[in-house]
């Protein structure tokens, strides 16, 4: 198997913690009775199973590339879905901050997208579109942050935005992987692999932890 025990403990843990922050996002909302909320924690399931092809993906033995490309489209229809439900959010909190967040998106689009190392197809017009997305959820999280800071916590927020890092660091170990190290792929370099692949465990767990305090502090309102 191409994979250590402890790299795939590493993939199958960030797995399971962003279906945790999912389920205690839904829950959350449900909690202080905000659909919107709620929305959000549905909307984080399509992220939740794009993880399941890069699951079988390694499980294939990184033998069947269709897998990757599956995440990659599944993982856009999750972005754009959590850009629908902050925008959502937004609404109810201040009208004129989703024109704001549009625009920021639009400067994204029309100043060139971002260099990609998955090569010159469909599917790398995908991973591009869905990071210009995501970055656009992320901008999101931060204007509800600022015009109702009790509703989202700062930790979940932070978590979210690490994922950025995650990905730069991926990025530069399939670099130092492959031209450095010479392996053929960051799959078989499984030091490095197992390291990149920890922020997004560290990523996961900051969001849940987030959204565990909330509900803890929504509990604690109820019963006053």
């Amino acid at each position: 198997m191409l994979l250590s025990l402890p790299n795939w403990l590493i993939h199958i843990s960030s797995s399971a913690e962003w279906g945790i922050a999912a389920l205690l996002m839904y829950r959350y909302g449900t909690l202080i009775e905000r659909k919107d909320i709620q929305r959000l924690g549905l909307f984080m399931i399509p992220h939740w199973i794009g993880s399941w092809f890069v699951l079988a993906y390694h499980i294939k033995g990184d033998s069947i590339p269709l897998l990757l490309d599956l995440s990659e489209t599944v993982n856009l229809f999750g972005s754009i879905s959590l850009l629908y439900a902050s925008l959502g959010i937004l609404k109810t909190l201040k009208s004129t901050t989703t024109v704001n967040v549009m625009a920021v998106a639009g400067i994204f689009l029309f100043n060139g997208r971002p260099q990609s190392y998955m090569g010159e197809d469909i599917f790398d017009a995908i991973l591009q579109v869905s990071s210009v997305v995501y970055i656009s959820f992320l901008i999101s999280l931060i204007m509800i942050r600022k015009r109702d800071p009790a509703l989202l916590s700062g930790l979940t927020v932070a978590g979210f935005w690490f994922v950025l890092v995650f990905i730069s660091v991926t990025v530069f170990f399939i670099y130092l992987s492959t031209d450095v190290r010479g392996f053929a792929t960051l799959s078989h370099d499984d030091l490095l692999h197992g390291s990149a692949e920890s922020l997004l465990t560290v990523s996961n767990l900051m969001i849940v932890l987030g959204i565990h305090r909330q509900i803890k502090a929504a509990k604690s309102r109820l019963q006053q």
